[in-house]
């Protein structure tokens, strides 16, 4: 496939090498607004777009794909408030689009695991959860876009927890997520369940971003010919 990428920091250069790899190639890049000119031409010969870029320029950044009509792949955080207004923008136009707030398969199966978890624990009101996030220093968004939708399924299978605060809290029902910056740490969450007597936690660890990376070049395969508003739960058939 021909790709465009829309963004070209850290994951999107991480993404050109995967792609590149696969033997995909790379038609356009678009770092800033003007690329949006200077690069029209060959982001117009692109198959699919994927889009890694900031919060404050994501929302534009995917309407103009709608305009296009080049299926886009999304995995930039933290402009979940702007879900509606992009998700109506897409149909508008019979665009494509699939977002994840995280592209790693190994974490998708991890959010599985935790719908799971919480479906049982609804039932044992003497377990209280929290959630850990630690990312690398450059990282923009707390809590990371992962954290927010594993709260989000804990919220949603546990009838005690009415929201999340990013924050240590003695409400019994906010959930606790606790952001850790540090370092150059590509992501690890955790979640708790603990009682007087015991605990039961469970982790996952990015070692890298090539698994982001590989599920982003996934998902723009998978987009390839298809309309519509798609997640990771599509691709992988969780």
């Amino acid at each position: 496939m021909k790709l465009a990428l829309i963004g070209y920091g850290k994951m999107g250069k991480e993404i050109e090498k995967a792609a590149i790899a696969a033997n995909h190639s790379i038609g356009a890049i678009i770092d800033n607004e003007q690329d949006w000119l200077s690069n029209r031409d060959q982001f117009l010969d692109c198959e699919a777009a994927i889009e890694f870029s900031i919060p404050s320029v994501v929302v534009n950044n995917l309407k103009n794909c709608f305009e296009a009509g080049i299926p886009v792949v999304t995995g930039t955080t933290g402009w979940n408030r702007h879900l509606d207004e992009v998700t109506a923008a897409c149909t508008k136009k019979n665009g494509t689009l699939f977002y994840s707030s995280n592209f790693s398969i190994g974490v998708n199966i991890f959010f599985e695991i935790n719908r799971r978890l919480s479906s049982v624990m609804d039932r044992y009101t003497e377990y209280g959860v929290k959630l850990t996030e630690t990312h690398h220093v450059q990282k923009m968004d707390a809590p990371s876009g992962t954290a927010i939708t594993l709260a989000n399924d804990i919220i949603n299978s546990v009838e005690r927890k009415k929201n999340w605060l990013n924050a240590a809290t003695s409400d019994p029902l906010q959930l606790e997520i606790h952001s850790i910056r540090e370092g150059s740490v590509p992501g690890i969450h955790e979640i708790e369940w603990t009682s007087d007597i015991d605990r039961i936690s469970i982790r996952h660890e990015a070692f890298n971003r090539q698994g982001f990376a590989r599920g982003a070049l996934l998902a723009a395969e998978f987009v390839k010919g298809k309309k519509g508003i798609f997640g990771m739960s599509d691709l992988l058939k969780l």
